[in-house]
């Protein structure tokens, strides 16, 4: 991928049969769709239809082979060492590497409407074999990536009670000669995983060095609540991976400087009320006030007179243009705020989603509002993008929709004022 402590349970003792049932189900690992079965989300007439494309950016229902984070979850860290090398690192220093920075982000990215609380083991759980016979690597061959997974399965089950978590990490030890750290990612089961009566979807298999890359256990955690792969994966494995939506979104890179997640995203899961978000129909121009994206309750923003302000967070994040069965554009305030502090620029983010689009396909690509122009070069992880958005006083038609938005002005709190006029309106 682009790059509170809980006590185990004591072992256990398990019936034979009971796990080679759960290990037999390794046999069928392979991406999937999941289920057709769905939970009613937003009724909005602007809200795509999930479509069965993989992580579909359709929101009209939810897919319930997902957990939704709209509670708290439970996630569970095992370490696993390997006969051929002694770790050098001890599991509460990579536990460290991933909290609490995950949990913070998806905090602070939910406006607290969802806390993910980790439970990492204390100790290493051996694995039966050396860590160069799993073939650890990116595009990890399904019969090692099923031996690997039985392993550690069958090595863990005596410690841990997986009917308690929620989502599940796999981490290895990082400075084994087996381990490659381009190979972190989340496996999908088409048929699940079974232990301690439960059944487990997915796994995260982290592969990380020490220190890791930035977030980068939030972008993979990402997946599990079925976002997509915004990355663009070059053909041949070379070439620029983000020229989808730049900074943008930490499901596109881990190293964004803005990687809060887009107000769509937010819509997804379940983060925004359907208050918060506007659908413009094409009955003439529309004007609404948009709160910066990552202004939430008690988080500081800038105001129009440059000093801070507060009290932002229950209004309107998302605006909504709908422009076929399957597409939409979004428009969203970004800025320098919470997660997205780093950010290069500040203005109207416009971006188009394709619900029928799959993961790592273009499912959003950010529109540039200031094309043949970049900024921020020595930070940005693809400068043309990094000054994306509409900046204050600026118009601007989407080229092919031909919608027009224009940043008109800011409140004394910070909010943007915007107007947005339909193609068949524009003047």
């Amino acid at each position: 991928m682009p790059r509170l402590p809980r006590l185990f349970p004591r072992p256990r003792l398990r019936s034979t049969a009971a796990l080679c049932t759960t290990l037999s189900a390794l046999a069928a690992i392979s991406l999937c769709t999941g289920p057709s079965v769905a939970e009613p989300f937003s009724a909005a007439p602007c809200a795509l239809q999930r479509t069965d494309a993989h992580h579909s950016e359709g929101l009209d229902t939810w897919n319930t082979a997902y957990p939704r984070p709209t509670r708290t979850l439970d996630a569970v860290m095992v370490f696993l060492s390997f006969p051929d090398w002694a770790p050098m690192t001890s599991p509460a220093e990579l536990a460290a590497d991933h909290f609490p920075a995950t949990s913070r982000f998806f905090q602070q990215a939910s406006y607290g409407r969802f806390a993910l609380r980790a439970h990492p083991l204390r100790q290493w759980i051996r694995m039966p074999k050396p860590s160069t016979a799993y073939r650890i690597q990116r595009d990890w061959n399904a019969g090692h990536r099923a031996a690997y997974l039985r392993d550690a399965l069958a090595a863990a089950d005596g410690r841990v009670d997986f009917s308690r978590y929620d989502v599940v990490y796999f981490v290895a030890d990082p400075d084994a000669p087996g381990v490659n750290s381009d190979a972190t990612k989340v496996v999908n089961l088409d048929v699940p995983l079974h232990a301690d009566g439960t059944d487990i979807r997915r796994v995260v298999t982290v592969f990380e060095k020490h220190p890791p890359d930035r977030l980068v256990l939030a972008h993979e955690t990402g997946h599990v609540f079925d976002l997509p792969d915004l990355y663009h994966r070059p053909a041949d494995g070379k070439g620029d991976w983000d020229t989808y939506v730049g900074d943008w979104d930490l499901m596109g890179s881990q190293f964004a400087l803005a990687p809060d997640l887009f107000g769509w995203h937010k819509w997804k899961l379940g983060w925004l009320e359907p208050r918060q978000v506007v659908c413009v129909r094409s009955v003439g121009p529309t004007r609404l006030t948009l709160e910066p994206l990552g202004a939430g309750p008690g988080v500081p923003v800038t105001g129009a007179s440059g000093s801070p302000a507060f009290g932002l967070g229950h209004g309107t994040k998302l605006a909504v243009v709908r422009t076929g069965a399957d597409t939409a554009l979004a428009f969203e305030a970004r800025g320098p705020v919470g997660n997205d502090r780093a950010a290069c620029r500040s203005g109207i983010l416009v971006y188009r989603v394709s619900a029928d689009a799959q993961s790592g396909r273009g499912p959003v690509e950010v529109i540039d509002a200031h094309p043949g122009a970049e900024a921020c070069w020595e930070s940005s992880v693809y400068p043309p993008l990094a000054d994306a958005p509409v900046a204050l006083g600026e118009s601007f038609t989407v080229p092919g929709d031909g919608v027009r938005v224009e940043a008109e002005g800011r409140t004394a709190s910070g909010a943007w004022t915007v107007k947005i006029t339909p193609a068949s309106l524009k003047r």
